[in-house]
C-alpha cells in the first residue's frame, strides 16, 4: 500500500518570496531560477537549504510491442546499455560524474536478467511486458508490484540522506508505450503522443502510430492504474512508484524527458499532492513531450533538443539546482550589503 502523499504546506510562501525578492538583484532577475529557489524552500521547509546525495535511479525494461520493429534497435540493446551504465561509459555516467551524482540501475524487467554487479538494483517484474497492442502488457498485481518496488527504492535511498532524486529510464520501444499512456490518460489525439523515438523510418513510424491506435480502441478501465496495466512497461510502472515513494517522504524528484514525464502524470493521476514535489529538468525534442509537460503545468529548466532519455537531461540540470540554493543560501541582501533597493514604480 502507498503512503499518502501530504499537501505541500505553502503557509511560508510570502516570506520566502521575500527573502528572494531582497536580494542584491531587481525583482525577478534571476529568472527560473527564483520561481526554483522557492519550490525547493517550500519542499525542505529549512534553512540553509541543501543538496546532499543525488542519486540518479535508472530503470530497465523491455517491451513487447518492439517484436513488430517500432524501434530503431532490437531489444537486446537494453540489456547491453546495462551493461554499458554498469561499466560507466553512458551519456549518464559522464554526466553524472561532472556533477557529482551517484548513479544506480534498477533491473525493472529486461529481457535477459543480469548477474548481480555493483550498482545494479534487482527488481525485475518478469522478461519484458507483453505486446500492449494486442493484449494487456501486464496483470493488476505485477502494476501493484512495480509500484511498491519503486516507493521502496526511492524510500531506502532517502533515508540514507539522499535529499535529491533524479529519475531516468532505459528500455527500446518505450516511447511507444509512454505514448499510449499519454493519449490514454489524456484523451489527447494519438497523432500528439507519438513520435520518432531514436530516429525511426517513415515505414516504422506508421506502424508504430497504428499498433498504438490498435491498442487504444479496444475496451479498457480509465482509471491510471489500470492504464498503467494496460499499456505501461515495467521501469515506467516502477518510476511512477519511486516518483510517489519521494513525495510521501517530501522529497524533491527531479524529471528527465518524455518517458519519466508520463510516468510522473499517471503518478499524478494517482495521487494528485505529489505535483508539489516534481522538477521539471527539460523540454526534449520527442513529439509528444511537450504535451505530457502541458497536461502537468510543467515550466522545464531547460530546452537542449535531447533525445536520448537515460536521466541525462536531469543530470545536465542538477547545477541549475546547486545554483538556484547557493543564491538563496548566500547571497546577500540589500540591507546586508548596503546596496539601495531600486523598487518598481511604475503602474
Amino acid at each position: 500500500m502507498l503512503a499518502e502523499i501530504p499537501a505541500l504546506d505553502k503557509t511560508a510562501t510570502t516570506a520566502i518570496q521575500q527573502r528572494i525578492d531582497l536580494k542584491t538583484k531587481p525583482a525577478g532577475a534571476l529568472g527560473k531560477l527564483e520561481a526554483l529557489a522557492l519550490q525547493l524552500a517550500l519542499i525542505q521547509n529549512k534553512s540553509p537549504l541543501s543538496l546532499n546525495k543525488p542519486v540518479l535511479l535508472i530503470f530497465a525494461g523491455d517491451h513487447g510491442i518492439n517484436v513488430h520493429g517500432v524501434s530503431i534497435a532490437p531489444s537486446a540493446v537494453t540489456q547491453q546499455m546495462v551493461r554499458n551504465f554498469l561499466t560507466g561509459g553512458a551519456a549518464a555516467n559522464c554526466f553524472c560524474r561532472s556533477n557529482g551524482i551517484e548513479l544506480a540501475v534498477i533491473d525493472a524487467g529486461i529481457l535477459s536478467a543480469l548477474p548481480d554487479a555493483p550498482g545494479l538494483i534487482q527488481q525485475s517484474l518478469g522478461s519484458g511486458t507483453a505486446d500492449f497492442s494486442q493484449r494487456p502488457a501486464m496483470t493488476l498485481a505485477q502494476v501493484d508490484a512495480g509500484l511498491a518496488l519503486g516507493r521502496h527504492i526511492a524510500r531506502q535511498h532517502i533515508l540514507a540522506g539522499c535529499d535529491l532524486l533524479l529519475l531516468g529510464e532505459m528500455g527500446i520501444a518505450n516511447t511507444s508505450s509512454a505514448a499510449a499512456l499519454l493519449a490514454a490518460a489524456t484523451g489527447l489525439p494519438v497523432e500528439t503522443c507519438v513520435g520518432r523515438g531514436t530516429g525511426i523510418s517513415d515505414t516504422q513510424f506508421e506502424l508504430k502510430l497504428s499498433l498504438i491506435k490498435q491498442a487504444l480502441e479496444r475496451p479498457y478501465a480509465k482509471d491510471p492504474v489500470s492504464i498503467l496495466a494496460e499499456f505501461g512497461g515495467f521501469e515506467l510502472v516502477q518510476l511512477c512508484g519511486a516518483i510517489l515513494g519521494a513525495a510521501a517522504l517530501q522529497t524533491p524528484v527531479l524529471i528527465d524527458g518524455f518517458i519519466v514525464s508520463v510516468a510522473a502524470l499517471l503518478a499524478c493521476q494517482i495521487a494528485p499532492n505529489c505535483r508539489d514535489y516534481l522538477i521539471f529538468a527539460h523540454q526534449g525534442a520527442e513529439a509528444g513531450h511537450k504535451a505530457v509537460l502541458d497536461a502537468l503545468n510543467a515550466i522545464p529548466l531547460l530546452d537542449l533538443a535531447l533525445r536520448l532519455g537515460e536521466g541525462t537531461g536531469a543530470a545536465l540540470a542538477v547545477p541549475l539546482l546547486r545554483a538556484a540554493i547557493s543564491f538563496y543560501n548566500d547571497m546577500a541582501s540589500f540591507a546586508d550589503a548596503g546596496v539601495t533597493q531600486v523598487v518598481d514604480s511604475s503602474d
